[in-house]
């Protein structure tokens, strides 16, 4: 029961404590990054066909869709939160193998829409859940992403603060809708390891749980005070008993929100090691793809577990195999949007090199997962030549972050061909400045049109 106090605690004081600025800039990035996966999901499956099912609670309510239809706040959570894990190019709190952007932000979004909420006000609130979340992900540990999906699962946590805080609860009640979300936790790994939309759903879940929680503490309900740490609880049932005390130590002095990997691929995560080492390797062994004989990628267990789709058939598939994105990287150079076109997906060159491409676990990077996501990648060459690349990182982890400009440049090149690039690079200036920002009308209409 002391670890829910605990948590209620923490988020209350993220209303007035002070922040360093390093933190709120951390914020403002997490946020843009979200948009930057936002925006092409909002005109893709499933999110478009959300829109349909959900009709009857879209064009009423103070929430609003990525692109400004107005949308009541639990389908506003549920439709962006899908929306912003869609095409996979979303955050991740890698030590807690978790996506916070998508249930965290996409919640807080529509309950500080429908609050008239500042955009400080915002931005303490996600900040809150990506504290929170992160934590409990972390604990969760590798035992918990043996079946489950963390985005669905642990998401909820990011999202129920968030929601909380800018619906003003008091403490009490706040730690009411986190009991209560706990029992809404859901969200497995079988869901996504062939041809499927559920993946992006469960961030849609977590985001609109989030908001259903608060709501409901707000008007008394109450949940069980020991569901997460009891001896029946989350961490029992879903995991191996995490050391709770260990995982909230650092609460309020480490701030997780300035660890965020944000992607630089457009594919599942645990393929991005072994696409950085691959196009590096090309770079230095000088390689065309008629120039490669081999290719052997040699990473971490659940990198394979998740991303070993040998003969991917839709981009979903594709997403989530190793062998077609490290192929497609090689030919084309990238892995973005455009690597899971129709055409992209049956390019013969892609497919030839699929085949031959073999894929292993390497105990050593295993051991090291999820601290860290490493891979080496072997290429032998038709005339005798064969090298190794250690990618230890990923491009995007903290190791090796983004800078502001390429988070800039991502934005734009995802939000662009969506609202177009002048509306995307006035959006972004103003995101920069949202802590100054008093109210946050400009995100109900990213082109200033809707």
């Amino acid at each position: 029961m002391e670890l829910l106090d605990t948590l209620a605690e923490f988020a209350q004081s993220c209303r007035s404590r002070r922040l360093d600025k390093e933190v709120m800039h951390h914020a403002k990035r997490a946020v843009i990054d979200w948009y930057a996966a936002l925006m092409p999901g909002a005109v893709v499956a499933p999110a478009t066909l959300l829109e349909m099912a959900l009709a009857e609670d879209l064009d009423r309510g103070g929430a609003h869709l990525a692109l400004g239809r107005r949308a009541t706040m639990r389908t506003a959570a549920l439709i962006n939160g899908t929306a912003a894990h869609a095409v996979e190019f979303d955050d991740i709190f890698k030590f807690g193998i978790y996506h916070p952007g998508a249930p965290t932000i996409s919640a807080a979004l529509a309950a500080a829409q429908q609050q008239n909420s500042s955009g400080e006000q915002f931005l303490r609130a996600v900040i809150a859940g990506y504290e929170i979340s992160t934590r409990i992900g972390a604990a969760m540990g590798r035992a918990h992403y043996k079946y489950w999906h963390n985005t669905g699962t642990i998401g909820v946590f990011g999202s129920t603060p968030a929601v909380g805080l800018l619906l003003g609860l008091p403490r009490d009640q706040l730690t009411h809708a986190m009991a209560t979300v706990t029992t809404f936790t859901a969200g497995l790994q079988q869901a996504f390891r062939m041809d499927s939309m559920s993946k992006p759903l469960h961030a849609g879940r977590a985001a609109e749980a989030g908001v259903l929680a608060a709501l409901a503490a707000r008007e008394g309900v109450i949940g069980s005070l020991d569901v997460i740490d009891g001896e029946a609880g989350f961490g029992v049932a879903m995991g191996d008993g995490p050391d709770w005390n260990k995982a909230v130590s650092t609460l309020g002095s480490v701030w997780h929100i300035c660890m965020m990997t944000f992607k630089n691929h457009g594919c599942c995560g645990h393929t991005f090691a072994s696409i950085d080492a691959a196009l590096a390797l090309q770079e230095k062994m000088r390689l065309k793809p008629a120039d490669i004989k081999h290719v052997r990628v040699a990473t971490y267990k659940a990198a394979l577990d998740v991303a070993d789709i040998r003969e991917p058939r839709t981009a979903a598939e594709a997403k989530f195999s190793t062998a077609y994105v490290v192929a497609n990287a090689l030919v084309h150079g990238s892995v973005r949007l455009n690597a899971f076109d129709d055409e992209r997906l049956q390019d013969p060159t892609t497919r030839s090199l699929m085949r031959k491409t073999d894929l292993v676990i390497d105990p050593e990077l295993d051991a090291t997962f999820p601290n860290q996501r490493a891979a080496r990648v072997t290429i032998e060459t038709n005339d005798g030549r064969k090298e190794t690349f250690y990618q230890p990182n990923r491009k995007g982890d903290p190791e090796l972050p983004l800078s502001d400009r390429d988070v800039d440049d991502k934005f734009i090149e995802l939000a662009g061909p969506v609202i177009g690039s002048a509306d995307a690079k006035a959006f972004v200036a103003k995101l920069w400045a949202l802590e100054g920002i008093g109210d946050l009308a400009f995100t109900r209409s990213p082109t200033g049109r809707a």
